[in-house]
């Protein structure tokens, strides 16, 4: 590698003598904007989608003859109430999601009182006064 300094204008030169010199770089083609966030078009109108039926709510949701709803109301209100594994059965959900169904729909959207107790087994047994 050849480095010479030229005379008079203090800049480095490298590689061979008839090459040019890559300290400069060239010169974009667009000129540089400032950092300005861009202006954002006016929504449109959108086209209305035709009308749905209003959904039920399950606050307005009756206990059907055959609804789970209606079977774990009947078995709550049996004299001895109803074991948590018998509603699992009966139900087929998860034990949390019993729970849930107890304590947030039969409890606070009906305003039933739902007593919880344990049995000589260990077993939590439900009932509710009516």
């Amino acid at each position: 590698m050849n480095t010479e300094i030229e005379e008079g204008t203090g800049s480095a030169k490298s590689g061979a003598p008839g090459e040019p010199s890559k300290a400069h770089k060239k010169a974009s083609p667009t000129p540089q904007r400032g950092h300005v966030a861009k202006k954002k078009d006016k929504p449109t109108k959108r086209a209305k989608s035709a009308r749905k039926s209003p959904k039920k709510s399950h606050k307005t949701k009756s206990a059907d003859s055959g609804s789970k709803t209606k079977k774990i109301l009947d078995l709550l209100k049996r004299p001895g109430g109803v074991t948590a594994k018998q509603l699992v059965q009966v139900t087929g959900w998860q034990p949390h999601s019993l729970r849930g169904f107890l304590s947030g729909i039969v409890s606070k959207k009906m305003g039933l009182t739902v007593t919880s107790t344990r049995n000589d087994t260990g077993d939590r047994t439900y009932s509710v006064r009516a």
